[in-house]
């Protein structure tokens, strides 16, 4: 049978397989009607570019200014693996006139390198350093769509959902954190017909596997000084300390959120309030809290008189501001995974919180960018934002406004609108309980 994530089994004609695609592909920009000859692995994807509302003559945008880009790419884990990339790759693709691209993890181009006539193609393509080619902004493809679904996959000419990519045959395997499993982007290898071969998928599969052998080489631990707390997203933070990386209890991880976030410390009774909602609840609780919570860390848990941690400690929820506050929203965007431990009711994180997602919220709604009010309306937390809907119906071209427009009218016939002191109309909506 082979590989389904393969796109051209062996023994294939390649001029019947691609008139095969061609039709199927019609098909299905016409009726939503899948094809036998189509894999299912083409067409979950096709679906839901279906359902994301993609046309099939989608052009990809430039997301990453070049100073932006520069910067962002710096920084990059992936960064230290791209001379073994080009090492590998490099002279690949150069014999067969194919690019060696690099994503990250939101399918945005870091890099694209390869064959100077390959390369004048797909630059007439947009497929360039800094340009989106997420699955769910430029349909299926394959360094797209292996972020998009953290598998290895080929896309063969008519396989794409862009119609302006059918002429190209891609192959992309996604690229790991290897300490903690956090997909880090994928490596592609983009190019003719001569990539439509299952030895193709089998080689970027095991170029992505030494990438991650090699993080691990460049560095097995993170160094003891720097500890990082991880908090965006998730109800458990994890905190990496003294070359440990521990998943903290909610208690324990909106501690080290508040003391972390007040780095000249807190006294016994303001750490009491910022925790519980119950403001009589007896300093005992607390003491009884701490003692655990420095049983689990040792050395590394937070001192007292005031408490405040014992070390500098590096939080994602930081960063993030900092990059909002210099104006690097899209590469802020890059590293925002969700609201503050989402399920915490204790005061101080809700406040923290409500502050860190209206100060990303303003950045987004100020960009006035569709592809970063795409992202930000279809994650849960901006679903039911109408005035990030009404922006991102502002920021689209005129024949891609009614679906925006239709969901800010949803919002406000379901959340309720009343008049500001402006005379304009605005959608109510719930806010967290202040405490």
């Amino acid at each position: 049978m082979g590989d389904p994530s393969v796109a051209l089994p062996g023994g294939a004609d390649p001029a019947a397989r691609t008139r095969e695609l061609r039709r199927a592909h019609a098909a299905f920009t016409r009726d939503g009607r899948v094809d036998a000859p189509v894999r299912a692995v083409i067409a979950r994807s096709w679906r839901r570019c279906a359902r994301a509302r993609l046309s099939p003559e989608c052009t990809p945008r430039l997301e990453l200014a070049e100073a932006e880009l520069r910067s962002y790419r710096q920084e990059h884990p992936l960064a230290r693996v791209m001379p073994l990339f080009r090492d590998l790759v490099g002279a690949f693709a150069a014999d067969g006139a194919h690019l060696l691209a690099v994503c990250d993890a939101r399918g945005s181009l870091l890099w694209v390198e390869g064959e100077p006539g390959t390369l004048r193609r797909a630059e007439g393509l947009g497929f360039v350093p800094g340009a989106r080619w997420a699955e769910s902004a430029m349909g299926t493809n394959a360094p797209g769509t292996a972020v998009a679904t953290g598998e290895p996959v080929q896309v063969f000419g008519a396989e794409h959902f862009s119609r302006r990519v059918h002429p190209w045959t891609c192959a992309a395997a996604p690229v790991r954190d290897p300490r903690t499993g956090r997909l880090l982007g994928a490596v592609d290898i983009t190019g003719g017909d001569g990539l439509a071969h299952p030895h193709s998928l089998g080689f970027v599969q095991a170029v992505a596997r030494a990438a991650e052998a090699q993080l691990t080489l460049l560095e097995p631990r993170p160094p003891a000084a720097a500890d990082t707390l991880a908090a965006l997203g998730q109800d458990e933070a994890l905190l990496v300390t003294a070359g440990r990386t521990l998943r903290l209890g909610r208690r324990h991880s909106e501690i080290m959120a508040l003391l972390a976030h007040h780095r000249e410390g807190l006294s016994g009774e303001e750490l009491a309030i910022a925790l519980y909602e119950d403001e009589s609840v007896s300093p005992v609780t607390l003491r009884a809290e701490m003692s655990r919570l420095r049983a689990l860390l040792g050395p590394s848990a937070p001192l007292s008189r005031p408490y405040r941690t014992a070390g500098p400690l590096d939080t994602d929820f930081t960063l993030l501001t900092r990059q909002l506050a210099a104006g690097a929203v899209s590469a802020a965007l890059h590293r925002y995974p969700g609201p503050l431990l989402p399920a915490s009711t204790a005061p101080g994180i809700v406040r923290l919180r409500r502050r860190i997602e209206e100060q990303a919220r303003a950045a987004v709604i100020a960009r006035a960018d569709a592809g970063l009010l795409a992202d930000w309306v279809c994650r849960p937390w901006g679903a039911d934002d109408p005035e990030a809907w009404r922006a991102l119906a502002a920021a689209l071209p005129p024949e891609r406004r009614p679906a925006a427009l239709a969901r800010v009218h949803a919002l406000d016939q379901e959340l309720g609108a009343r008049p500001d002191p402006g005379g304009r109309r605005r959608a109510t909506y719930p806010q967290p309980a202040r405490s």
